[in-house]
């Protein structure tokens, strides 16, 4: 058996923080998407209703990576109930020329919840407007946190609106936020509070119903939409998105199953798909993103395992050059 590295939860925090190293890391995943001959097949999704339980494993090879990761990420929504984490998982890092396994990273979701917020910030930069400063963040949990940490990488905000279902989680992660930064933080009693006046609105929240509607929409305004991962998942509304100027996914063969997109097709309101774009085609100059401050743009995040690819190659090869796991086998 070949030498292993094992990386635990706190290896993996100790080499991976949500900083612009790990940003452009996934930058390049979108840009090798656009550009490259990356093999990327369907997300599998195991479903486990009676404990409100549902499995993904996504993978991908990047050409240029010397290894892939197979990643199995479950999400348990009852958890809390029994003082466990709803969200949990570990990646596999194997050769791309061997096949055999050079590392199990045994993150507990964390590798995830870093690229799914650094995606945010890829979203961001390429189509939100440059002095974007006032943020909407509907949901509070920890994606919530993480989404404007990446945020402020690239934007220079500097106020933020919050709202979720609970509002005693809206008021815990304001406090949070408050005592960490100098941000004008506000907690919302409703979506139209949290929208009024922003530049940037991130929505990721696990909801079946829509939470953003037309009368949500201003000039000028992007969305970044992260939560609807899941065929019964929706945050915007079909007529919403059928609205906006520029419609962005980050592969549009799971938008259309999984994602915003999947529901504004199953109501029938797009008319012209030829102007749907995926995020990698904008970064590699391929398609438009933004062209003026007035545009409307929202970015449909479903997950890809091009960016799980990337931030297992990233934290390998950290914690190698850190001295960090523990080796078996071999």
């Amino acid at each position: 058996m070949a030498d292993v590295l094992l990386l635990s939860e706190a290896d993996l925090r100790a080499c991976i923080a949500l900083d612009l190293p790990s940003v452009e890391a996934i930058e390049q995943a979108f840009y090798l998407l656009a550009t490259a001959a990356v093999a990327m097949p369907p997300i599998l999704r195991l479903d486990i209703p009676e404990h409100r339980g549902e499995v993904d494993v996504k993978t991908a090879h990047l050409p240029g990576l010397e290894r892939f990761a197979i990643k199995v990420s479950p999400g348990f929504f009852d958890n809390p109930k029994l003082g466990l984490p709803s969200l949990n998982g570990m990646m596999m890092l194997l050769s791309s020329r061997t096949g055999l396994l050079d590392a199990l990273l045994l993150d507990n979701g964390y590798l995830t919840a870093i690229r799914t917020a650094a995606a945010g910030a890829v979203a961001a930069r390429w189509l939100s407007r440059e002095n974007s400063h006032r943020v909407a963040l509907i949901g509070a949990g920890e994606q919530a946190a993480l989404q404007l940490q990446a945020l402020r990488l690239v934007r220079p905000v500097d106020e933020v609106r919050i709202w979720a279902r609970d509002i005693g989680k809206a008021e815990a992660l304001a406090a949070q936020l408050q005592y960490a930064s100098e941000l004008n933080i506000r907690v919302c009693a409703s979506v139209d509070e949290a929208m009024t006046g922003a530049d940037i609105a991130v929505t990721c929240t696990p909801s079946r119903d829509p939470l953003i509607a037309d009368h949500h929409l201003s000039p000028g305004l992007h969305i970044t939409a992260m939560g609807s991962d899941a065929e019964h998942k929706n945050e915007i509304a079909a007529s919403a998105l059928a609205k906006v100027d520029r419609y962005v996914a980050d592969r549009l063969s799971q938008t259309r199953v999984l994602g915003e997109l999947h529901h504004a097709l199953t109501a029938g309101v797009l008319r012209d798909e030829s102007a749907l774009t995926e995020l990698g085609q904008i970064v590699a100059g391929q398609r438009p993103g933004r062209s003026d401050d007035h545009q409307i743009t929202l970015c449909d995040l479903t997950g890809t395992g091009a960016q799980d690819t990337a931030i297992a190659n990233l934290a390998f090869a950290r914690a190698r050059a850190a001295g960090r796991g523990l080796h078996f086998g071999g």
